[in-house]
């Protein structure tokens, strides 16, 4: 008998759906004015946007035919592919440097961001060696650091380009599949205190990033500088109201709002759609989550349950930091809202996440 269900989790599948039309739609009503006067073509970023989600959904379904259980003999060469990508990025002159930092890898126009595919590459190396360690995770030494030791290395490395906000949420999903494989909470309390630390003397490290935490806390303090993005954000979402100014009747697009196509485009879905069209986003996201933890739930084995967590928790961290950043609530971090956003490597990646999912649904339990 085939290990599969005949079908896969269309609920899923028709909300990660629903989401890019969503993505699509407001990418192009938040890019249209800075389009036209930069590219003198306002469908720019719409095209662009199209072209990514089209690719991301082709992979989507063609890893949702490909057992899940394959990918674990290929977790190794995906993770040393990964870290091979990290490293060149950081060489001075082979990553590109775009909005202060180097995480790009690319000739003229085309480019991918190395440290999107370490995100996904982790989960994959991550579920097999959890599942095949698990009963020595009890140990620190002997179980849980040798996890931890890759995961530290490519947060270094990412934090050498220096991108804090990549580097948190891969930390932090690899933090979470760790938990829910059985590891002791003391040892958790311990790396939390590490973790404040180390936080800490990354932010006093580096001017700009203190520089934020300071604006966080007074944007006013500085209004065209540290504080600018935040203070442009909350005018977006706070006269959006109930129902906002309209598709297309953004004010803050007008070159107020820096690239309100990607980071900030949930401040421009506020200030149009207002607060019902920001609860519709935000209901999207907590059924997709539902739907990745029942998947993560009904796997019918521990490799396929990690696995499901991971991508679960990649996509819920990702979408709390980002809410989080243009709600004013957290200090500005550069982390884009899954599947809305503008961009090219994360887009396509979440979409072979979900693809990633949809197959573990094919073979769970009703």
């Amino acid at each position: 008998m085939s290990p599969y269900r005949s079908k896969p989790d269309y609920f899923l599948l028709s909300v990660t759906f629903a989401l890019l039309g969503f993505g699509l739609l407001m990418v192009y009503s938040a890019s249209e004015v800075g389009a036209a006067v930069r590219y003198n073509d306002a469908f720019y970023f719409l095209k662009r946007q199209l072209l990514f989600e089209v690719t991301g959904v082709l992979l989507m379904l063609a890893i949702m035919r490909v057992d899940y259980r394959i990918l674990r003999s290929w977790a190794k060469i995906a993770i040393a592919v990964c870290f091979f990508l990290l490293i060149l990025v950081v060489i001075p002159g082979v990553g590109l440097v775009r909005g202060g930092a180097s995480s790009w890898l690319g000739i003229g126009a085309f480019s991918i961001q190395p440290s999107e595919f370490m995100k996904v590459g982790l989960i994959l190396f991550l579920a097999k060696q959890l599942s095949e360690r698990q009963s020595k995770l009890y140990h620190f030494r002997k179980g849980l650091l040798p996890v931890l030791i890759p995961v530290f290395l490519a947060f270094g490395l990412i934090m050498l380009q220096p991108d804090l906000g990549t580097g948190t949420v891969l930390v932090l999903t690899c933090l979470t599949m760790i938990f829910i494989a059985g590891a002791r909470i003391r040892h958790f309390v311990m790396m939390g205190l590490v973790g404040l630390i180390g936080a800490s003397a990354l932010i006093l490290s580096a001017p700009y990033r203190l520089r934020r935490l300071t604006s966080f806390f007074d944007p006013w303090a500085d209004p065209r500088g540290a504080g600018f993005q935040i203070i442009q954000s909350l005018l977006a979402i706070g006269p959006g109201g109930l129902f906002g100014f309209g598709l297309g009747g953004s004010r803050q697009k007008y070159q107020y709002l820096p690239e309100p196509q990607t980071d900030f485009i949930f401040s421009i879905v506020s200030e149009e759609l207002g607060f019902i069209g920001a609860s519709i986003v935000l209901l999207l996201f907590c059924l997709l989550l539902w739907r990745g933890l029942l998947i993560a739930i009904k796997a019918p084995d521990l490799y396929g349950t990690l696995l499901a967590v991971g991508i679960t928790g990649m996509i819920a961290i990702q979408v709390m930091i980002n809410i989080a950043v243009v709600t004013g609530l957290i200090p500005v971090t550069g982390i884009t809202l899954p599947f809305l956003s503008y961009g090219g490597s994360s887009l396509t990646l979440m979409l072979v996440s979900i693809g990633i999912l949809l197959n573990i649904s094919r073979t769970a339990g009703r």
